[in-house]
């Protein structure tokens, strides 16, 4: 458990540029604790104490303004960054080393039981407000771009933007790690390459 802390710790660290120490995010960092909670409310979920996990999920919306239904599946070295306004559906899968901004939606669009939310593969940035809808799968290494709407299955390495979303290859020279202040690549810069 204490590992798991670390490494999540470590994760806000490398991602967010803003952090300034272990501290500051183990005390402040909404998007992590948010994740802490779910990681005791999906045990309890998968254990049968459906009501209390529920019951301790609420309580982690009310504290940290991210949704996450005990249900959900979520990988690690995941960021949720700012957090206030993410919804991630009770069916949803979430991959390893995934970036996902603030107002964002990995919601359902069917009321039948069964998978009705979103597979995101690892390495995937979902930009900020982005809703990716249904029971689609995004594929590894792609990035969602801010207010996208996406409804439809993508390849690995897309880039998907508008509403609906379209996907197109995505250029390594807009992945998420070479975007940001270390790359040298200001936010119009993004918007260009889109």
């Amino acid at each position: 458990m204490f590992a798991r802390v670390r490494e999540d710790l470590a994760t806000a660290l490398r991602r967010d540029p803003a952090a300034r120490s272990r501290l500051e995010v183990f005390l402040t960092y909404p998007g992590v604790h948010a994740l802490w909670y779910h990681r005791v409310a999906h045990s309890w979920w998968n254990g049968g104490a459906r009501l209390p996990a529920r019951m301790l999920s609420n309580l982690a919306r009310r504290r940290t303004g991210v949704e996450i239904h005990p249900g959900a599946t979520i990988g690690r070295r995941v960021f949720i960054d700012h957090g206030m306004g993410v919804v991630i559906g009770e069916t949803a899968v979430v991959g390893d080393d995934v970036l996902v901004y603030h107002g964002v939606t990995l919601g359902g669009v069917s009321e039948k039981p069964g998978q009705r939310h979103p597979m995101i593969g690892d390495r995937v940035t979902i930009g900020t407000g982005a809703s990716v809808l249904g029971p689609i799968m995004i594929g590894s290494d792609s990035a969602i771009g801010a207010a996208a709407v996406v409804v439809r299955d993508a390849p690995p390495d897309s880039l998907l933007v508008g509403a609906p979303a379209t996907a197109r290859p995505r250029t390594r020279a807009i992945a998420a790690d070479a975007v940001g202040p270390d790359a040298g690549l200001t936010p119009e810069d993004w918007f260009f390459q889109i």
